[in-house]
C-alpha cells in the first residue's frame, strides 16, 4: 500500500514538473506587453473599430486577410466569444507549438465559456503582435 501511495505521489510531482516545464520564460514587461496587446484588440472589436483591430493582428495574419473589413468580418462570423465577450479573463501563458500564446478565459454572448488561445509573435521592434486565435473548450472541461 506505501509503495502505491509513493508511486502514486511521483507520478503526480512528475507530472507537476512536467507541466512546468511547458511554461515558457517570459518576463514580466512581455506578460504585461502580450496583455495589452489582446485587451486593446477586444476592445477595438468592441467599438466595431476594424482598422485599431486589424492593427494588433501579427504582419501574417493581416496579409491572410489584406484589408480591415475582411478581417472584422470573420471575427464576427466565426469568432462571437472574442468579439463581443461577456467575460474576458486572461489565464497563464504557455508554449504551443514553439511559440508564446496567452490563454483567456472568455465567456461569449450566449453564455458560454470557452478558452480563447493566442499565439504571439514579437516584432523586430520588439513589439508583440497577435498571431491567430483558437477557441476550445475551457480547460476545467476537458477530459
Amino acid at each position: 500500500m506505501a509503495f502505491r501511495l509513493l508511486a502514486f505521489i511521483g507520478l503526480i510531482v512528475g507530472l507537476a514538473t512536467a507541466a512546468l516545464a511547458q511554461q515558457p520564460d517570459v518576463s514580466a514587461a512581455d506578460r504585461a506587453a502580450i496583455r495589452d496587446i489582446i485587451q486593446s484588440q477586444v476592445d477595438a472589436f468592441r467599438r466595431d473599430d476594424g482598422d485599431a483591430a486589424f492593427g494588433y493582428a501579427s504582419p501574417s495574419i493581416q496579409g491572410m486577410f489584406g484589408e480591415p473589413d475582411t478581417f472584422m468580418e470573420m471575427v464576427r462570423q466565426g469568432y462571437r466569444p472574442v468579439y463581443r465577450p461577456k467575460v474576458f479573463d486572461f489565464r497563464e501563458i504557455v508554449s504551443l507549438h514553439g511559440e508564446i500564446a496567452q490563454k483567456v478565459h472568455v465567456v461569449g454572448p450566449d453564455g458560454r465559456p470557452v478558452t480563447a488561445v493566442y499565439p504571439m509573435t514579437r516584432l523586430p521592434d520588439g513589439s508583440w503582435r497577435i498571431n491567430g486565435c483558437y477557441l476550445q473548450a475551457p480547460d476545467e472541461h476537458q477530459a
